[in-house]
Formats: structure tokens, C-alpha cells, sequence
């Protein structure tokens, strides 16, 4: 499969653009100390982070897993809260991410962010890290009626940026992320550098899976 020059790049944000693990597990731990547990490590944890908050709790608070819904949205909203107190401390692009990101903006290659994250979260994420003016249009999981893996975050960032899906390329970390592409007619990028299980990765039958940023560099003019 040729893959043609892309007049926008949209990019997942936790485990493809920005390694937020450190952060999310300060949040986590700092309530796991609240229940009078020890903290998690990072090793055990980071496979969680693309999968939501739900995940997270599930893999670090005992009385997460099993509870009523009003108790688990509990639990949600304390983490949310904890973490939004610290969205960057920690947090840093992944290797190579840079130098795509510069690669792309001087070509003029329109950029996004698409991300289950809640929208004031990404936005004051990027902001902190210094990205807001290289993304123009981000999308949170709270931002429209419905969130990926539904097309539907793809096709407004596609709208906003005044560009074709089908001439986007959409890189992600997490199955949600190519099920949203592909069905929004994207080109769709799985990478490996993030926080999924590469085991799985080859199941989600994305257009291309790459394990360098500078792989999708290559790719163009």
C-alpha cells in the first residue's frame, strides 16, 4: 500500500504524542495512599494509561473493582481531579516525536490532537509542554456526543482543519484510535511505542504500524 503525502497528521495524545504515564500514576497512588496502600510501580502500571480512567482504577484501587456504578463514577471524578491537579510535571514527548512534529510543520501539514482525554486536560497539557499553536484543533472525549472509537471526533477534527478525511493520517497507540480511523476513511497508523499490549496490535488491522516516529517521517516529500 502507497502511502500518499497526508494534508493533515491527527494524533492520539496519551501514548502516542505525550508519555503521560508518570503523571497518571502520581494520581493513581497518590489515592491508592489515601486507601492505605503502597504505590504502584510504573512497570505494572503504564499499560493501562490508553485504556481510561476506568482501567487504571481498576489495575490500582481494590475498592474500585466490584463496586456499584455511583461508586466507580466516584472514583472517576477523584482521580480526574487528583490528576488535573498535576496534568504536567512528569509528562514528556516520546522519543522522536520532535522531530516528526517539526518534520510535519515544515511542510505545512495541518496538525490535530484526538483524545478520550477529558478536552480542558489535552488542551492544558499542550499548552504547558508548549505545543498549543502546533495544534490548532483539539478534541477531547468530552467534546462532542460521541468519542472514539467512533468516527465521529475524526471526521470535526477533519471539518475543523478544512481537510479530507481521506487525505489524513491518523496515528495511534490503542485499537479505539484505528477503529475511529478506519472508519472515518483515514489512513490509519498503529504505533508501538505507547502503551498497548504489542501482542494485540496486529489485530486491529491498522494501515500501517510503526515503532520509530521517524518511520512516518520517511514517508514524505
Amino acid at each position: 500500500m502507497t502511502v500518499h503525502a497526508p494534508a493533515a497528521v491527527l494524533f492520539d495524545l496519551d501514548g502516542t504524542l505525550v508519555d503521560t504515564a508518570p503523571d497518571l500514576l502520581a494520581a493513581v497512588n497518590e489515592l491508592r495512599a489515601g486507601e492505605g496502600l503502597a504505590p504502584m510501580s510504573l512497570a505494572g502500571f503504564r499499560w493501562q494509561v490508553s485504556r481510561g480512567a476506568r482501567a487504571m482504577l481498576d489495575a490500582g484501587i481494590p475498592a474500585f473493582v466490584g463496586a456499584d456504578g455511583e461508586v466507580q463514577q466516584a472514583w472517576v471524578a477523584r482521580l480526574l481531579a487528583t490528576y488535573g491537579a498535576r496534568v504536567y510535571r512528569h509528562s514528556t514527548l516520546f522519543p522522536g516525536v520532535a522531530d516528526l512534529l517539526d518534520g510535519l510543520r515544515r511542510r505545512g501539514i495541518a496538525l490535530a490532537v484526538v483524545t478520550n482525554k477529558p478536552e480542558r486536560m489535552a488542551v492544558e497539557l499542550l499548552a504547558a509542554m508548549g505545543l498549543a499553536d502546533d495544534f490548532p484543533v483539539v478534541l477531547g472525549g468530552d467534546s462532542l456526543a460521541e468519542r472514539k472509537p467512533h468516527p465521529l471526533p475524526v471526521l470535526t477534527a477533519c471539518e475543523r482543519l478544512g481537510v479530507a478525511p481521506q487525505a489524513t493520517w491518523f496515528l495511534g497507540d490503542d485499537a479505539r484510535d484505528v477503529a475511529a480511523g478506519r472508519a472515518a476513511g483515514s489512513l490509519t497508523v498503529a504505533v508501538t511505542w505507547g502503551y498497548a499490549d504489542p501482542g494485540e496490535i496486529a489485530g486491529w488491522r491498522a494501515d500501517r504500524v510503526i515503532d520509530d516516529p521517524a518511520q512516518a517521517l520517511a514517508w514524505l516529500p
